[in-house]
């Protein structure tokens, strides 16, 4: 070997090594729904169930991310898997409405460029999350709903299913039990609205969203949701709406909120924590914390987040029994949780 190539190569490898050890970390963090979620209601079957669905699709997403695929095509198949899992009140888990059908939400931001998609009250879209994704690139609007969103997705080649296609067992029984309540609290003298902040959390909310940051150091947030057992009146809750339960900045974090959503609409939740990252130098999990035990909570809001920054640093954090989540972050294990810790 040439003297002057080898001494060449020699100073060169350092530097490729260290190059190699601070490239742009990737990371991705997921949830399935807050609530009243404690072990005392899980047989070991169930808990391992879940268990493996959270870390099916964390770790679709991350291999997204290993093999140099953007945060959003990561956050997208997250979503995607517990869209299709009736586990998740999302896609063909999606809880009933007060009539007995399912409207579902989404929605989709860039933090590169704080591009958004959003959908809400579709009824016939298997996985809202995409319908969201084709809002964001292919219209010029931020949020579509209802039958306007479904014929934009008939424009887009997307295939519409029937209403019973989100129809499961488990989330019909929920239905009944949640209409029974109702009735009951109403003959004590409250309306539908009185009557239903007397339900159980588990009724009132339940989601599923994925965070992630790629090589390139960009931050994606998603959310989707099939909304709370027995609404009424087409209410729209926080999923869709960018700033309260769906946010990414790429100067900042990405933010997935999980909660109820009319708390979470009125406190701006996602890009509150953003915020505080942003303006108040703050870590994830020192906004998280400030914003999902403060004001918020003590206006009775119940939830949580996932929240993740350009350095692959995570925060999941709730103030409900428990949260379905994992995370998992280049050089580590996947993290899969369900109960408070």
């Amino acid at each position: 070997m040439n003297k002057r190539f080898a001494l060449l190569l020699a100073a060169l490898l350092p530097l490729a090594a260290q190059a190699a050890t601070t490239q742009q970390p990737i990371a991705i963090a997921i949830h399935g729904g807050a609530g009243t979620i404690e072990r005392a209601n899980f047989t070991p079957e169930r808990e391992k169930a879940y268990r493996q669905q959270l870390k099916e699709a964390v770790e679709a997403g991350y291999q997204i991310l290993a093999n140099g695929g953007s945060s959003l095509d990561a956050v997208n198949k997250a979503i995607n898997i517990m869209e299709n899992s009736p586990k998740f009140n999302a896609g063909i888990g999606a809880v009933y409405t007060f009539d007995g059908g399912h409207a579902l939400d989404a929605s989709i931001m860039l933090g590169k460029t704080h591009e958004a998609g959003a959908v809400a009250g579709v009824r016939h879209i298997s996985n809202p999350i995409d319908l969201a994704r084709k809002v964001m690139e292919r219209s010029a609007h931020v949020m579509l709903s209802g039958q306007g969103a479904e014929e934009f997705a008939l424009e887009q080649g997307m295939k519409l299913v029937p209403g019973d296609y989100f129809d499961t067992p488990a989330r019909y029984e929920a239905l009944k039990k949640a209409k029974h309540k109702l009735q009951q609290t109403k003959k004590e003298g409250k309306d539908y609205q009185g009557s239903f902040n007397s339900l159980n959390v588990d009724y009132k909310f339940g989601t599923v969203g994925a965070v992630a940051v790629d090589r390139n150091g960009d931050l994606v947030a998603g959310t989707s949701t099939g909304g709370m057992t027995a609404k009424r009146y087409d209410r729209i809750g926080d999923s869709p709406v960018i700033g309260a339960g769906t946010w990414a900045d790429n100067d900042s974090c990405a933010v997935s909120a999980t909660g109820h959503g009319e708390y979470f609409i009125r406190y701006h939740v996602a890009a509150d924590i953003c915020s505080q990252v942003k303006y108040q130098g703050k870590t994830v999990g020192e906004a998280a914390e400030a914003v999902i035990f403060g004001p918020m909570h003590k206006a009775g809001g119940t939830g949580g987040v996932i929240v993740l920054d350009r350095q692959g640093n995570i925060s999941l954090t709730f103030n409900t029994a428990g949260m379905y989540r994992a995370s998992r972050r280049e050089g580590e294990e996947t993290y899969v949780g369900i109960y408070k810790e």
